[in-house]
């Protein structure tokens, strides 16, 4: 994991409770990337008491990702201070129970499975450092997961519209919205991307992109694509590619309302967000009949079988691997 909010072992204190075997009270993260943080609405400091808690960042995650993990720490400490147990105090039961209390909120499954995930991180860390002799959530079960992709899918002629409405707009619009559909990008590497990093590379144009994981990779543009981001840009040479009125960088909300409007002049009533565009790409890749692998490439999946779960055409016969072994096997036999 990337980023947590730590939560110290002065936090066993006597308001929360007898701490657990193997833990030493009152030591605190011996790491010098940590600091103190401030959440109004989630304040650490009124949930046990005396308390030091403080974020600890590693290398690898984008903010994005950093918010997601804090949130679900918060809502688990949360959940510990309602039921009166102490953080380092809690059983493997204690966050099976926890995970069954998000079930019963109509919570998804992979929110679940997220959130359990962050949670055994947490404790991971702990054993780490020397805090808790064995992570209590290391034999938790999780939620198993859905094969197929229940996101909203846009079909071929969709996105052809969405593209065509876009490039009667604005010229950000049209890059902004040529960049999720045609590159598939999450929209923080959309919005991350600055001038500076367009290139030329063996006649192709190009954009060099932090992907998730603070994985630095440079992908090509299509013609329209980059046609798109050089109107969007216009004469400036440095600073983010996508600005708003005001030129602040665009964040991922703004994004957002943007391919909304796109979607709505599109005359598309499906509700649609920059992810719907990236599903879009990935099977639009698979049904254009790219290679799972190129396309995993393409999507900076790292598992093979998360790219497979956006085929909608997997299960067709016309496709199945025997009628081409036949042939391939008739034509030796020839």
């Amino acid at each position: 994991m990337a980023a947590y909010v730590w939560v110290s072992a002065q936090s066993l204190g006597p308001a929360a409770g007898p701490a657990s075997p193997g833990s030493q009270p009152g030591r605190e993260v011996p790491d010098d990337r940590c600091r103190p943080i401030h959440c109004p609405r989630h304040d650490p400091a009124s949930l046990h008491r005396p308390r030091t808690t403080c974020a600890c960042r590693f290398p690898g995650r984008v903010p994005r990702a950093d918010e997601a993990y804090a949130l679900d720490l918060r809502q688990f400490t949360t959940w510990c201070r309602t039921h009166s147990l102490a953080l380092f105090g809690v059983r493997r039961a204690d966050i099976e129970g926890f995970a069954r209390a998000l079930e019963a909120r109509g919570r998804a499954r992979a929110t679940v499975t997220r959130r359990l995930s962050t949670i055994a991180g947490f404790y991971r860390y702990a054993v780490e450092e020397e805090l808790l002799d064995h992570s209590p959530a290391a034999h938790v079960r999780r939620p198993r997961l859905d094969y197929e992709s229940h996101a909203t899918a846009l079909d071929r002629n969709e996105l052809g519209a969405l593209l065509v409405a876009a490039g009667l707009g604005p010229p950000p619009e049209h890059a902004l919205i040529s960049r999720l559909a045609l590159n598939g990008l999450r929209v923080s590497e959309a919005t991350g991307a600055d001038i500076e990093h367009l290139g030329l590379e063996r006649g192709h144009r190009t954009l060099t992109i932090t992907r998730k994981g603070g994985k630095v990779v440079t992908i090509p543009l299509a013609p329209r694509a980059a046609r798109a981001i050089d109107l969007a840009t216009g004469e400036r040479c440095d600073g983010p590619v996508f600005l708003t009125a005001d030129g602040r960088r665009l964040d991922r909300h703004g994004a957002g309302r943007i391919v909304r409007k796109v979607a709505r002049r599109a005359g598309i009533t499906k509700s649609v967000g920059p992810h719907t565009l990236r599903h879009a790409f990935i099977t639009a890749a698979l049904d254009a009949g790219v290679p799972l692998r190129d396309v995993q490439e393409a999507a900076s999946h790292a598992d093979p079988r998360t790219t497979m779960r956006y085929d909608r055409a997997r299960g067709s016969l016309d496709r199945h691997a025997t009628y081409i072994v036949a042939a391939y096997i008739a034509g030796a036999a020839r």
